[in-house]
């Protein structure tokens, strides 16, 4: 052996980590971005560049280049890391008082220029893996050691909450508007239009989100594809893959794939008990 190739090995950067730690209303995620198509996520989502400024375009505008941006709910974008992976921050709409939020998300759409808030989710994430516990118990925990804040709550109908809450605890389920509106006490059309004015998307948009969004619970097992699409709510493996590409720009095999290194990490009934992933998300 070379007198300095040990030294080399010393020195070789180690990868970074891929973790992602998700409950109802939030998702973190630091992994492999791959070479998505478009992509269209029915929440609020915020990018951060770990070390090299990423590339984003929303809803087919100019391409920017940053390394903190952020894409409204429902908005198309395509993004392209300059480097392997990405730090990325989900907020569910829903769950949040849009018009109260701070600035830079409320009124972000690509890149935001803010120096500080950047210092600070980096800070965050480093904190978050040098932790011995990597959990939060409640949202508004995760909110206050990843923005410095308590996020603030969207006010909304009761009976409307209680259908979220029945979609968010099993968004597996065939729930249909027809079902909702009986729980309601409210006709089909009186439903659906209370629904968009209270959550701020149609229905029917909302429950397809969420249901993709399930998949992000499944993505360490190693269980064949089409198995995974029918525990999920998909009634094949092509419809299964063909929404999921819509929403994520890449197919499920590939996420899949990305994913089988990651440490994944949850809290809340969908993660213990709707998908019965207590176990992995302990």
């Amino acid at each position: 052996m070379h007198p300095n190739e040990q030294i080399r090995i010393d020195l070789a950067p180690r990868r970074p980590e891929r973790v992602m730690w998700l409950n109802a209303d939030r998702v973190l995620y630091v992994g492999l971005l791959g070479e998505p198509s478009v992509r269209t996520f029915g929440c609020v989502s915020v990018y951060v560049s770990l070390t090299q400024p990423h590339r984003i375009s929303v809803n087919g505008g100019e391409w920017e280049t940053t390394e903190l941006s952020v894409v409204p709910a429902g908005m198309p974008h395509s993004i392209v890391a300059g480097e392997r992976m990405i730090y990325n921050i989900l907020i569910e709409s829903d769950a949040v008082d849009m018009q109260a939020l701070p600035a830079w998300i409320r009124d972000g759409r690509g890149a935001v220029d803010d120096a500080s808030t950047l210092a600070t989710l980096r800070d965050a994430l480093d904190r978050f893996k040098a932790a011995p516990r990597r959990q939060f118990d409640r949202t508004e925990d995760f909110d206050r050691h990843f923005f410095g804040l308590e996020l603030p709550t969207r006010p909304i109908d009761r009976r409307i909450r209680a259908v979220l809450d029945r979609i968010k605890r099993d968004p597996n389920s065939h729930t249909s508007a027809e079902d909702c509106a009986v729980a309601c006490h409210l006709s089909v059309s009186r439903f659906l239009h209370l629904f968009r004015a209270e959550v701020g998307a149609p229905f029917r948009s909302f429950r397809t989100w969420q249901r993709a969004r399930s998949v992000l619970y499944f993505v360490t097992q190693s269980a064949n594809l089409a198995n995974i699409a029918l525990d999920v709510g998909y009634p094949d493996s092509t419809h299964f893959s063909h929404s999921v590409r819509q929403v994520y720009g890449l197919t499920p095999k590939s996420i899949f794939a990305g994913c089988r290194k990651l440490a994944l990490y949850g809290y809340g009934a969908g993660a213990a008990q709707g998908y019965g992933m207590a176990r992995a998300l302990a």
